[in-house]
């Protein structure tokens, strides 16, 4: 396959992406969109809440998936549930007629073992999920606004379909590469999406290709002390190849992350382990490098097999490529973001978020900026993936953040947990709601816009460019968070 470094500020791509701004939406369609979202907004919070609370990990989000389901359907969607061999995955169709297909991605999995009440302190339950990246509310405010579009559309005879995409286990699941390789867009013009941050912004980014999965080694039982000599440790073989692969680290491209878990290392030191599995992580910005660091991580697991006379396996959880920015979708979304405005505290939150940034590490934003938007940026290098990336890659894509959380607060803690059981991710919900309606409507007003967003992801991707899902064809790991694989 080609190596795709893309690079956003190539001349080309900017010539394409100047060439088209969307059409201004009149006073009445920004009046008639943002009031249906502020009359549905306490729906959206108790949505929201309610799916944080149900707090459900990777294909396992039955609850959250058939609320949002519900909200669908009562808005007049079409909604067809268990698509892609993933029975917490579905579509959601409002069509009025032939014109462009405006896609919304929903999220709605949380994350092991983050479990935390919405207070300003450290109340964490171990074990147990919660939602550290906020897919309680990115869920809820995406059919929100599918919702609110669709009643634009229906009151204005406009012309085509809103389908919200609910994806599962976007954390290390990579739920939409299953959506994506079952050709569930190949129709989509474009595709609108958002996510919880700490900041207001409409910023593209170039997130990591990445591939996933578990090692498993086999060995052989014995008394650690009676009769080691009978035994063949697995735990040898995960932690021979955690060496082998740990002294690779100087010699692949600059910019690869490896990182790896021990998810099963035995479980009595007097027992010689006879199973133990590692799981890895590896990233690089090419998913070429991709492909080829984790085939040389193969190399070190099978030598490590040999080393230690045991057996290994391998199961691969996830793979996505990395993000496309698209400028020209950008720029209409940060135009609709700077007219909604940021999010904005009452007294009870203010207290709350105060409280809270005394107990964030070296946390320079200020409480005000959650208020504000940030400058748009475009092709920034993030070091996260996401299996958004793909849908980016066979469609025109565009996302933005909203204040879900206190200034400063990282992605995937138990502060981004706490704010999030709070009214102040619900007020990020009406925000992300709003703009990715208005964005959505401005895009039906203008096809010529969601022309040049074609042109250039087809000037992005290259000519020769095959759409070739990095998790091969495996099904959807639907027991991926299962013990002995929970992260």
């Amino acid at each position: 396959m080609k190596r795709y470094l893309v690079g956003v500020a190539a001349a080309a791509v900017m010539a394409v992406a100047g060439q088209a701004a969307a059409a201004p939406l009149s006073a009445q369609d920004k009046s008639q969109i943002t009031a249906t979202v502020d009359k549905g907004g306490a729906r959206l919070g108790e949505v929201a809440q309610q799916i944080w609370g149900f707090a459900e990990v990777g294909y396992q989000e039955h609850k959250s998936s058939a609320l949002l389901q519900s909200e669908l359907k009562k808005a007049g969607f079409k909604v067809q549930a268990g698509v892609a061999s993933m029975p917490t995955a579905f579509v959601a169709s409002f069509k009025t007629g032939d014109g462009p297909v405006v896609a919304i991605l929903a999220e709605y999995d949380a994350l092991p073992g983050l479990a935390q009440a919405a207070v300003p302190e450290r109340k964490v339950v171990p074990g147990v999920a919660g939602h550290a990246c906020g897919h309680h509310v990115f869920g809820a405010a995406s059919v929100a606004a599918a919702i609110a579009l669709a009643d634009w559309m229906k009151a204005n005879g406009v012309k085509g379909e809103v389908r919200v995409y609910g994806s599962p286990a976007e954390e290390g699941g990579s739920g939409k590469v299953y959506l994506v390789r079952d050709g569930l867009f190949k129709d989509v013009d474009v595709t609108l999406h958002w996510h919880a941050g700490d900041a207001n912004d409409a910023s593209q980014g170039i997130s990591l290709a990445n591939i996933s999965g578990k090692y498993r080694f086999a060995g052989a039982a014995a008394h650690a002390s009676a009769a080691p000599f009978r035994g063949r440790s697995a735990l040898d073989g995960v932690e021979v190849m955690n060496n082998a692969v740990n002294m690779m680290r100087e010699h692949i491209p600059d910019g690869t992350r490896i990182h790896y878990v021990i998810t099963d290392g035995g479980l009595a030191p007097n027992v010689v382990p006879e199973k133990a599995e590692v799981y890895y992580y590896v990233r690089h910005r090419d998913p070429q490098v991709v492909r080829e660091v984790m085939a040389r991580v193969q190399k070190a697991a099978e030598g490590a097999a040999m080393a230690t006379e045991t057996k290994v396996s391998f199961e691969q959880t996830g793979g996505v490529y990395n993000m496309l920015p698209n400028e020209t979708l950008a720029k209409v979304m940060d135009q609709n973001l700077r007219e909604v405005g940021g999010v904005k505290y009452d007294a009870k939150e203010r207290a709350f978020a105060e409280a809270m940034k005394s107990l964030l590490p070296s946390n320079r934003a200020t409480l005000e900026s959650a208020a504000e938007v940030q400058p748009m940026r475009i092709g920034g290098e993030g070091g996260g993936s996401t299996d958004v990336a793909d849908v980016s890659w066979v469609t025109p894509t565009v996302g933005m953040r909203a204040a879900a959380w206190v200034p400063g607060t990282p992605a995937h803690s138990w502060q981004a947990v706490a704010a999030g059981g709070t009214t102040i991710a619900n007020k990020a919900g009406v925000v992300a709601a709003k703009t990715l309606a208005l964005t959505g409507a401005a895009l039906f007003r203008d096809p010529e816009t969601i022309a040049a967003a074609k042109a250039e992801l087809a000037q992005k991707r290259g000519p020769d460019f095959q759409y070739k899902a990095m998790v091969g064809d495996r099904p959807p790991p639907l027991d991926y968070r299962n013990k002995s694989g929970a992260e």
